[in-house]
C-alpha cells in the first residue's frame, strides 16, 4: 500500500530542533543536510509531496527519511553502509560535468540532471563537489558587472591612465588624484565575518537620511580630501568642491572622474577651462569602468571592513564613525596601492 502524503514528524524537542538546524547548515555530507532539513520542514507542516519536490527526489525516499528519524533519531540521518566499491566515473564523464558546470555554475541540480539525461549516469552532489574542487573550482558568490556595456575602444584609455602614473607623475612635476561620490546610511553593506556555528551576526538596519561623501584621493593613497554632505548632490555641489580643491594645488594635477550626469552638465563643463587655467585637468573614465577609479576601493574598504557594526545603531553614531574613518585615513586606516 502506498504511504499517505500527509505523513509528518509530529514531535521535536527544543534541543532536537537546535541540533537539526545546525546539521541542516553544517552537516558532514549533503545527504545528512538534506535529511535534517526535511525532518525540520516536516515538523513545520511540509507534506511528503512538497518535500519530494524541494529535494528533487521521490515520495518513497522522503518517507524513508522520516521513518528512519522516528526509529533512530540522529543516527538515522547518516547513510547506511553499502556493499562494494564506490562508483567510478570515466574521464569523459568528468569532462562533461565540467562543461555543464560552465553552463550552469549556480545550479548543481541542473548539472546532475543534464549528465543523467545525456549519459544515463547518476552522480551524487558530493562527487560533483569533488570533481569541481579537483578542477580548481570554488563555490563562492558571483559578482555583478557592467562589462558587457563597455565601449571596448574607449578602454584603450586604460593605457593612457597607466602612462599618467608611470611617466607624468613619476617626474614629480605633476600630480594625480581620483574623485568620486559615495553614500552611507543606516542600511548597511553586509560583510562576510567569522561567526559561531549555528549562529548569525545580525546588523541593525533601517531607512534613514544619507551621508554623501565627495572625495579627492591621491593616486598612492597618501592623501584624502573628503567633503561630507547630508543633502542631495548636484552639479553645483561638485563644482564648489572642485573649486575648493583647486585652491590647494601645488602643481599641475590630473583628476580622474567618472561620467555621471552631474559631471557632464552644461554648468559643469563650463567650468573645465577655468579649472585648467588653475592647473587642474579632468581625465574622464570610459563608461562602465569603475574598476579604473582607485577611490572605489576606498569606499569598499569603509563599507565592508572599517565601518564598525555598532555604527548602524543611530544616524549620529554612523556620522561619528564615518568622520573618524575619514580623518584617520592614511594613519590607522591604510590601503596599499603599489
Amino acid at each position: 500500500m502506498a504511504r499517505p502524503a500527509s505523513r509528518f514528524i509530529e514531535k521535536l524537542t527544543a534541543r532536537q530542533i537546535e541540533k537539526l538546524t545546525e546539521l541542516k547548515d553544517y552537516g558532514e555530507t549533503p545527504r545528512i543536510r538534506h535529511r535534517a532539513h526535511a525532518t525540520l520542514l516536516s515538523y513545520q507542516g511540509t507534506s511528503v509531496v512538497e518535500l519530494a519536490q524541494i529535494f528533487q527526489t521521490n515520495r518513497t525516499t522522503v518517507s524513508q527519511w522520516l521513518d528512519r528519524w522516528d526509529a533512530e533519531r540522529f543516527a538515522g540521518l547518516a547513510d547506511k553502509p553499502r556493499p562494494g566499491a564506490p562508483r567510478t566515473f570515466s574521464e569523459t564523464e568528468r569532462a562533461r560535468v565540467l562543461e555543464l558546470l560552465q553552463q550552469f555554475p549556480q545550479n548543481p541540480a541542473a548539472v546532475l540532471a543534464g549528465l543523467k539525461q545525456e549519459t544515463g549516469t547518476e552522480m551524487s552532489r558530493s562527487t560533483l563537489k569533488q570533481i569541481a574542487r579537483k578542477a580548481g573550482l570554488m563555490w563562492k558568490r558571483m559578482r555583478k558587472s557592467l562589462a558587457g556595456k563597455r565601449d571596448q575602444k574607449k578602454l584603450e584609455h586604460q593605457s593612457e591612465l597607466k602612462w599618467l602614473k608611470t611617466e607624468v607623475v613619476a617626474t614629480g612635476e605633476h600630480d594625480l588624484y581620483y574623485f568620486d561620490e559615495a553614500g552611507f546610511s543606516l542600511t548597511p553593506s553586509v560583510p562576510y565575518g567569522w561567526q559561531p556555528v549555528g549562529e548569525r551576526i545580525e546588523l541593525p538596519s533601517s531607512k534613514s537620511q544619507q551621508f554623501n561623501v565627495l572625495g579627492f584621493m591621491r593616486h598612492d593613497g597618501s592623501r584624502l580630501d573628503p567633503y561630507v554632505f547630508t543633502g542631495s548632490i548636484d552639479s553645483a555641489v561638485v563644482i564648489a568642491c572642485i573649486d575648493n580643491f583647486c585652491k590647494q594645488l601645488g602643481r599641475p594635477t590630473a583628476l580622474v572622474i567618472d561620467n555621471a550626469p552631474i559631471h557632464r552638465s552644461a554648468e559643469f563643463e563650463a567650468m573645465i577651462p577655468i579649472w585648467e587655467a588653475q592647473g587642474l585637468f579632468l581625465w574622464f573614465l570610459p563608461p562602465y569602468s569603475p574598476e579604473l577609479n582607485l577611490i572605489e576601493i576606498l569606499w569598499k574598504q569603509i563599507k565592508y571592513r572599517w565601518m564598525p557594526i555598532h555604527a548602524y545603531e543611530s544616524l549620529q553614531t554612523l556620522g561619528h564613525c564615518l568622520d573618524n574613518i575619514l580623518a584617520g585615513f592614511g594613519k590607522q586606516f591604510n590601503i596599499c596601492f603599489q
